[in-house]
This record gives C-alpha cells, sequence and structure tokens, in this order.
C-alpha cells in the first residue's frame, strides 16, 4: 500500500519506511517533492519535530521535499489514526503546509454522524493548506458539500488562486531607460505554490502581435496563502523595438518542454484578463510607449 497501511513482508518499521522514502526521493527529480502517510512518519524518519520553514524550503535536504498525504480527510477525531497528538500535529502540517503540500482523500465518517459540514471543511483546509482532493473517495462527503452549495468553492480555493490587485508602469519610456514594474497579488487559496514558475513580462506589439518576453526576479511561491504579495523589478527594454506595446504577465511552468503550453501556465482568478497565446498569459491592462533615445 502507497500509504504505507500495511506490509506482507515486515517493512512497517522506521528502518523500511526511511529506506523506501530515500529512495523515493533518489530517482524522483530533485524539484519533485512526495509526501508520506502521516506527520508521525515523517517525525521518526527524519527524528524531529521541527517544521520545515523559509531556512531549508526548495532546498535539496530531504525533509524539505516531503509533504504530507491524508487518506481519511476529516473522517473522525483522528482521520483513521493520522495524527497521534491531533492538535499539535494539525499545527505542523499548517507551519510545513507553506513549504511543503498537503493533500489526500476522505473515508466514511466515524462516527456516522462525524461533522464534515461546508464550514468545518472550510475551516480545516485553510488551516492544513489543503492542496487537493481526490473526488472519487469518498462520494456522500463530497455530494453532501455539492448539496450544500460549498462544493464549488472548495474546487476554486483548493491549492494556490492568485489574483491581480493593481499594477503600475509608466505610460512612456525610452529605449535605453530601466522601466520600473510594480505588480501587487493576492493569494486566495488554502496553499501557495510549491513548484517554481517563471514570471515574464511580455509586450505585446499593438500592430503586429508579435510578443518579447522580459523575465522578472521573483520567487511567487512566496505568495502564501490569504496574503499579499508584490512584484518590483526594473527591466531593460533596449532590445525591444520602438513602439507601441499592450503589457502581460505570464507566469509559466520552468520545463522547457512544458513552458509554452498554457495548461501548465498559472491563470489569475481576475474576470477577463486570461488569453491562450503566447503559452498562456494574463492581460495588465496597460499599453506603454518605447521611444528611440540615443
Amino acid at each position: 500500500w502507497g500509504e504505507c497501511h500495511s506490509s506482507t513482508n515486515g517493512l512497517e518499521t522506521t528502518y523500511y519506511k526511511t529506506k523506501v522514502l530515500e529512495k523515493m526521493l533518489s530517482v524522483i527529480p530533485a524539484g519533485i517533492m512526495v509526501q508520506v502517510r502521516t506527520p508521525r512518519y515523517k517525525h521518526e524518519i527524519f527524528g524531529t519535530t521541527t517544521p520545515v520553514d523559509q531556512a531549508i524550503a526548495y532546498t535539496g535536504e530531504k525533509r524539505a521535499r516531503v509533504g504530507h498525504y491524508n487518506d481519511c480527510f476529516m473522517a473522525s477525531a483522528d482521520d483513521y489514526g493520522t495524527y497521534s497528538n491531533v492538535e499539535t500535529e494539525k499545527q505542523f502540517i499548517s507551519e510545513e503546509g507553506l513549504f511543503v503540500p498537503n493533500g489526500g482523500e476522505t473515508c466514511p465518517p466515524e462516527p456516522e454522524d462525524y461533522p464534515t459540514g461546508c464550514q468545518t471543511a472550510r475551516t480545516t483546509m485553510k488551516q492544513l493548506r489543503w492542496t487537493y482532493l481526490n473526488l472519487d473517495w469518498y462520494q456522500p462527503t463530497i455530494n453532501s458539500w455539492r448539496d450544500a452549495g460549498c462544493f464549488n468553492e472548495f474546487q476554486r480555493d483548493l491549492g494556490y488562486r492568485l489574483a491581480l490587485v493593481n499594477a503600475s508602469f509608466p505610460d512612456q519610456i525610452g529605449s535605453n531607460v530601466g522601466m520600473p514594474v510594480s505588480i501587487s497579488l493576492t493569494n486566495k487559496g488554502y496553499a501557495p505554490l510549491y513548484n517554481y514558475k517563471t514570471t515574464s513580462l511580455v509586450f505585446k506589439d499593438a500592430t503586429s502581435g508579435e510578443c518579447h518576453q522580459i523575465d522578472l526576479v521573483v520567487d511567487l511561491r512566496g505568495c502564501k496563502p490569504m496574503a499579499s504579495f508584490v512584484i518590483e523589478d526594473t527591466v531593460a527594454v533596449n532590445a525591444i523595438p520602438p513602439g507601441n506595446y499592450h503589457l502581460f504577465l505570464k507566469i509559466a511552468d520552468r520545463s522547457e518542454s512544458l513552458k509554452n503550453r498554457s495548461e501548465y501556465s498559472i491563470r489569475l482568478a481576475n474576470v477577463g484578463t486570461w488569453t491562450e497565446e503566447n503559452g498562456g498569459m494574463n492581460n495588465l491592462n496597460h499599453q506603454v510607449e518605447i521611444v528611440e533615445t540615443n
């Protein structure tokens, strides 16, 4: 069982769980995270109850690549043994969830009237930085959220949900002058990004439609849930021909094979700003003129 439920070969010890996890981490690309079934397993494997924090986040340290998988979410007082010390371990996941993912699926409630309603689910998902939920199991719980009218909300807010608050750019800039960029975002989702994305300012020629892309120096994994985040940068526009340009924000996968596929680019939560062109990008609703200067 992938969630370490049981073993017919005596592999339920911390020693063997550690061996399996270390093997997974060694063969999976360094930028990819994995998950373990309970916070207790992670404590035992790494010999610490200290949460992953900014100091080791996104590094090659093994602990920083291991998140949490709950296969009986909101199903009992301890989620079918997910927690040994419920409140302490939930707080542990809440802190780690700013840097490593947490997700899973539900189970039949025990007892049958165990609270799984919208408000309880909403509060719990926010606390635990919930990233994803299996739609196939457990259907009665998921359908109860549909019936109560909160399913769409959960589907929308699971994981990250970045939205543009405002942006500031000059209306005109000389070709040999650095252009100041200020973009304010907020994360309305339950969790942050966990994978690095390439964030770019795109200049689309108002006449020809040709796009010129300049990468911004920013890591959007720093945009944490229910918080704001500001991109401040100065970009050189000397390589872009003089003319009038519409500005877009592109947040793309860093993989060479995926960076120009719109389904792997981040679509901001604002209405009417998304376009599939150029690998998927978000309209900043601003036009700038680049004028030639000596």
